[in-house]
């Protein structure tokens, strides 16, 4: 594709994303150096085939910190591969922890803790008839539910929630390197807590106790490798535990109030929030996709491929396939259902998709029950200018 300004194609992929796959082969974005993978049927391939796309490099930052900022982290716990990047039987070891911690059990003995948060947020600004959406509730939701699931002493929150995303801003937000520097020890002071909140989470049942207990099995103290895994897949967790749902819960209000007919036709009719919360993630995928490493010379949509490559499997593209969706770039609240692909497929598909659309559930029911006047206050909306984590920088709300 011809080579567009890295922050316009962040802002607003989806130009990029039609042109590629009207594309016969794939295309390559310089922006990301990387093959784009932008069909459904060659995303759900690509995903389908871990073997062939490898994990490794999954998360690329787009900014590399100092020496200096590196030097900060050398010290801490942590530094060892997550589930996210990872392969094969390491994947599945990472992953067993997760997919009992966020089974659908657990995430239904949340929900009474989910309700009570969501109606609290909701409580703190009614009265003033105006909210900054994303800092107001979109945020601060996600961060109490994951930090309740991850057993963290609630005043805690605030501060662990802060230092997690500092991680996000080291590779994804250019900064001064004295900025740089302050970013890392906020990061390492976080990962010293969160070995000392893992030893106290052994017995316990929550996220960080599954996480123990797969990691670190039998009596004893961890060892340091395992200490380091504990802590690097606590850390991953959190930030996707509470970036992913913060960026649906953005785009998902957005959109609906969007298309005012949306938004009335889910007041008239609350039975359509399941089909909204499908609908809103296959239009705005939550993440925009992941890299994968091609491990061997093949074909991909006609397209040789060398072992060594890269590809980026967008995730969002696929939502918006002509082929699978009638009128993708509308949304439609209404529309009959279809298989989007915004949470992943396969053996790396999201394993907290129940927990982020369970909320995504509970807010729109307690919105469309207590502020059914709800609508934009500001008409333009700017999007941040990241693929992870996409979403509204701000949106100012008003009933």
């Amino acid at each position: 594709m011809a080579r567009v300004d890295r922050e316009a194609f962040y802002r607003d992929p989806y130009p990029v994303y039609a042109r590629a796959r009207a594309t016969p082969e794939l295309t390559f974005a310089g922006e990301l150096d990387a093959w784009l993978v932008v069909r459904h049927a060659d995303v759900r391939e690509v995903l389908s085939r871990p073997a062939d796309f490898s994990s490794q490099g999954a998360f690329r930052g787009d900014v590399t910190p100092s020496p200096r900022a590196f030097a900060e982290l050398a010290g801490a716990p942590g530094n060892a591969p997550v589930v996210l990047s990872s392969d094969g039987e390491a994947h599945q070891r990472y992953r067993r922890p997760l997919t009992r911690g966020l089974s659908a059990a657990r995430v239904a003995a949340a929900r009474p803790f989910i309700q009570a948060a969501a109606a609290g947020l909701v409580a703190s600004f009614a009265a003033a008839g105006r909210v900054e959406w994303m800092g107001g509730y979109a945020r601060p939701l996600p961060a109490t539910v994951i930090g309740h699931l991850l057993g963290l002493d609630p005043a805690d929150v605030p501060a662990v929630i802060q230092a997690g995303d500092r991680a996000e801003d080291l590779i994804f937000t250019p900064m001064p390197e004295d900025e740089q520097i302050a970013a890392a020890r906020e990061v390492a002071a976080l990962r010293h807590r969160l070995v000392a909140h893992a030893a106290r989470s052994r017995e316990q049942e929550t996220l960080t106790g599954e996480l123990v207990r797969g990691l670190a099995p039998g009596p004893g103290e961890p060892t340091t490798r395992q200490r380091d895994e504990i802590v690097s897949n606590t850390q991953n967790l959190m930030l996707a535990g509470h970036l992913t749902t913060t960026a649906l819960l953005g785009t998902a209000v957005h959109h609906l109030l969007r298309d005012r007919r949306q938004w009335e036709l889910l007041c008239e009719r609350p039975e359509l929030i399941p089909a909204a919360i499908e609908e809103a993630a296959r239009f705005e995928a939550p993440v925009q996709g992941f890299r994968r490493r091609v491990t061997r010379p093949l074909t991909l949509s006609g397209m040789e491929l060398d072992e060594g490559d890269t590809v980026f499997v967008s995730f969002a593209s696929a939502g918006r396939d002509e082929a699978v969706f009638a009128e993708p770039d509308v949304f439609d609240i209404a529309r009959e259902p279809a298989r989007h692909l915004s949470f992943g497929h396969g053996v790396h598909g999201c394993p907290g998709a129940l927990l982020a659309r369970e909320q995504l559930r509970i807010t729109l029911e307690l919105l469309v029950r207590d502020l059914p006047g709800l609508h934009l206050a500001e008409g333009e909306v700017t999007m941040a200018a990241t693929l992870i984590h996409r979403a509204p920088e701000k949106l100012v709300l008003a009933w």
